[in-house]
C-alpha cells in the first residue's frame, strides 16, 4: 500500500481550564500511572523499522546541524523526522533564511518529504518554550488515557502552541487523536496531523499483547465440571463464576464535529 503524508489542520478549543501544571515526561519503556492507567502496559510497539528509527535520529541531528549554521542567533530551527517525513518549525528572520534551511536539509540522503512551518517571527522566548513542552506532556497522556489508541504510534511536537501529530496510523486513529489532541490543554493554537497512513489489518499487527490478553476471555485458568460417579445422583448445574471478567465493551466512535 503507497504511503499517505498529509497534514490536516484542527482548531484548537480555548474553553477548557488548565490543570495541575506537572510536566509528565513519557517514556516507552516506563511505566507510568496517567488517570488511573499503567502507561506502560498500553504502549504498543513503534510502528517504524529499527533502520527508520536510525535514520530519523541521524536526520534529525544532521539537519539541525546544517539548520544551525544557517540561522546563527537569528532564528531557531527545530527537526522531527518520523519514518524520514521531516518537519520544520522555529523562527527565522526572513523568507531567504526560511528557504535556504529547506534547501540544505533536503539535500540530505533518504527524506522523503519536508513540512517547512518556520515562521518569520523573533526568536521564541524560554517562558513560550516551557509551555510548549507542558502542552506536549498533556496531549501524551491525553493518548495514553485513550481507549484505542497507544502514544508509541504518534510522535507529538509543540511549537508556538501549535500542536504537531506524526506517525503511522489508520484513519480512525488519526481522525480520533486529532480530537483527543485538541482538548488535551487549553491555549492550543491548532492541531496539525501529519501522518502516513496504513489499514486496520496492518495495525493490528502492532497492538501490544498486553492489550491482546484484555480482549481474551480467562477461560484458561477455568476448572473443569466435576463429572459425576456412576449410579451417583446428578450434580447441580455450576454456578457462573461471578469473577470471570466481562467482556469489554466496544470503542465508541470519537462523534463528528
Amino acid at each position: 500500500m503507497r504511503p499517505v503524508f498529509q497534514a490536516r489542520v484542527y482548531r484548537g478549543l480555548s474553553t477548557l481550564a488548565l490543570g495541575a501544571t506537572l510536566l509528565l515526561s513519557l517514556q516507552a519503556c516506563v511505566p507510568l500511572m496517567v488517570g488511573g492507567t499503567v502507561a506502560g502496559a498500553l504502549m504498543a510497539s513503534d510502528r517504524r523499522t529499527l533502520g527508520s528509527q536510525t535514520d530519523d535520529a541521524a536526520i534529525e541531528l544532521k539537519a539541525t546541524g546544517r539548520a544551525t549554521k544557517i540561522t546563527g542567533d537569528r532564528g531557531r530551527v527545530a527537526v522531527s523526522s518520523y519514518n524520514r517525513m521531516v518537519l520544520l518549525t522555529g523562527e527565522v528572520a526572513d523568507e531567504k533564511m526560511k528557504a535556504e534551511v529547506q534547501k540544505q536539509i533536503e539535500t540530505l540522503p533518504g527524506i522523503k518529504a519536508i513540512e517547512n512551518d518556520l515562521v518569520i517571527a523573533p526568536v521564541s522566548s524560554v517562558g513560550v518554550r516551557s509551555n510548549d513542552a507542558l502542552i506536549t506532556g498533556r496531549v501524551k497522556a491525553a493518548i495514553i488515557d485513550t481507549h484505542d489508541l497507544y502514544v508509541n504510534a504518534f510522535k507529538v511536537h509543540t511549537d508556538r502552541s501549535v500542536v504537531y501529530l506524526m506517525g503511522r496510523v489508520t484513519e480512525r486513529e488519526a481522525k480520533l487523536a486529532g480530537e483527543v489532541a485538541r482538548n488535551a490543554a487549553s491555549k492550543i493554537n491548532k492541531v496539525v496531523l501529519l501522518f502516513e497512513y496504513i489499514d486496520e489489518d496492518e495495525a493490528k499487527k502492532f497492538i501490544p499483547k498486553q492489550a491482546e490478553d484484555k480482549e481474551k476471555p480467562a477461560a484458561a485458568g477455568a476448572k473443569a465440571a466435576p463429572v459425576p460417579a456412576a449410579n451417583s445422583e446428578p450434580s447441580a448445574q455450576p454456578k457462573a463464576d461471578a469473577n470471570a471478567p466481562a467482556k469489554p465493551a466496544a470503542p465508541k466512535e470519537a462523534p463528528e464535529k
